[in-house]
């Protein structure tokens, strides 16, 4: 699955079919509360919160300053461990290094845990294409494989728009025939889920942190099959984004104070998984081959320009848990695997305008998202930022709207001509306003039209303010 899953439809046509959806628009409300109000208890639970947000975003400014350095030290330090580095300049690149390691050890089969950027490069289907079979393991993602690859809604719980109804019907389609109690189906889905383990030749997890002190590598889950994934394979593949570091472990301690209050509302997650190289001699578990792929694919770009600070951001889906847009549009209406204002932000800097124009007026700018960011991105002066740029590209402004605002401009600097546009505008309102028929008559107001259809415009006043105060003035 690519960055962007859905290119057939519009943002229109795709905000419509999922405020279309009840379920789907109604699961993303009670996700949203019951998220927040449990990350609400968290953080105040906290009382240095503030400082550890501002903390965080200091530690993450200093190591995107530094990259290079950091870069460098977790890749010796990961080497000396014993781990194989690789650097990606393209998502390319990093599935060609995944493919090869793969041809050179014959791999067949490969489990997967919960990896936001093995999604972002398509890896899955590029192991598909080579005949490899590609088996998810986190419980949501192993639901969404099984529905035939059904994009998530969510970057913490992708599998949020599915009730318990549908899931039973894609299990039944693999051999379940019990009901829809969870407790049932999630027995079934360990039972298949636990015969990929022990088949499988190949382990792929993500990074939530590497650790340029030790060159280890961090990840945190909820159902233990990440550590699965890194103990049973003979083979380890570990995908990172080249920002994905922090300089010691005492800053790791910090970010996952962070990440797992601000994710699921938890003081800490059921499992935090370190890996630092290979299975040594005398080890009892762990890969025999541990392979590190460490993935550029834009990020030096985003690094080199005014939306550095999107870097900063550890993918923990708190901005999606305030944000009022996603909560009526839900995420499948960004069309992005990286879905809410984070991915408003995030998708056209990996895509470039010409595909994802319209996602940074998803947004109404009212600053949740920022003021909830445990790493104090400015998520909402970012999506400000990206809808000057579109506007200051002459490609992306309409004609229509040139000629408008040019009219506006004329009428605005002079004084005639502004009372009388005043006056014909007073007049062509005053038809509409409060009549049975204005709705109507509304579909054919250009630029306003939108607006007034759900809405009942007031009656003018007969004095303008302009006259009145003139007149005030005359009289005081």
């Amino acid at each position: 699955m690519a960055i962007l899953y859905d290119q057939e439809h519009s943002f229109k046509e795709r905000v419509k079919n999922s405020i279309a959806d009840d379920f789907k628009h109604n699961a993303i409300k009670t996700a949203q509360d019951l998220f927040y109000g449990k990350r609400a208890i968290q953080v105040d639970a906290v009382d240095a919160w503030q400082d550890f947000r501002k903390q965080a975003a200091e530690i993450r400014d200093h190591v995107l300053a530094n990259l290079d350095y950091y870069l460098n030290k977790f890749a010796d330090n990961a080497e000396k461990n014993g781990a194989k580095v690789y650097f990606a300049k393209t998502d390319k690149d990093a599935c060609g290094h995944v493919v090869d390691i793969f041809k050179r050890r014959q791999a067949k089969s490969v489990v997967k845990a919960k990896t936001m950027v093995s999604e972002e490069i398509d890896v899955n289907h590029a192991l598909m294409d080579e005949g490899i079979e590609v088996n998810e393991t986190d419980l949501a993602e192993v639901i969404l494989q099984l529905d035939n690859w059904n994009p998530p809604s969510h970057i913490v719980v992708p599998a949020l728009h599915l009730d318990r109804t549908v899931i039973q019907q894609i299990f039944s389609r693999y051999g379940y025939t019990g009901s829809e109690e969870p407790a049932e189906m999630t027995r079934f889905a360990r039972q298949y889920i636990r015969k990929k383990f022990l088949n499988a030749d190949v382990g792929i997890t993500g990074c939530n942190f590497g650790v340029a002190d030790t060159g280890s590598t961090f990840i945190v889950t909820n159902e233990g099959n990440g550590r699965m994934v890194t103990t049973l394979p003979e083979i380890q593949i570990v995908l990172m984004g080249m920002e994905r570091l922090v300089p010691d472990l005492d800053a790791l301690s910090l970010m996952m104070e962070l990440l797992i209050r601000s994710s699921v509302g938890s003081k800490i997650t059921s499992y935090f998984s370190m890996t630092n190289g290979p299975r040594k001699p005398g080890e009892m578990d762990g890969p025999k081959e541990l392979h590190l792929v460490i993935i550029d694919n834009g990020r030096s770009e985003i690094l080199r320009s005014e939306f550095r600070s999107m870097l900063r951001c550890i993918r923990c889906g708190a901005c999606l848990n305030i944000c009022p847009v996603y909560r009526h549009i839900t995420g499948h209406a960004y069309g992005s695997i990286y879905p809410g204002p984070m991915g408003a932000v995030l998708t056209p800097l990996l895509v470039g305008y010409e595909k994802a124009k319209d996602l940074p007026y998803a947004s109404t700018l009212c600053g949740a998202c920022t003021d909830h960011c445990p790493v104090k991105i400015p998520l909402h002066e970012l999506l400000l930022k990206h809808r000057e740029n579109i506007a200051d590209r002459d490609a992306m402004t309409p004609k229509i709207e040139k000629t408008i605002f040019g009219m506006a401009g004329m009428g605005l600097s002079r004084p005639n001509l502004y009372n009388m546009g005043t006056k014909a505008a007073a007049r062509a309102m005053k038809q509409m306003a409060g009549k049975d028929d204005m709705i109507k008559n509304a579909r054919h107001m250009p630029i306003l039209k939108n607006w007034v259809q759900c809405r009942d415009m007031p009656l003018m006043k007969k004095e303008k303010f302009r006259d009145w105060f003139k007149t005030y003035q005359n009289e005081k």
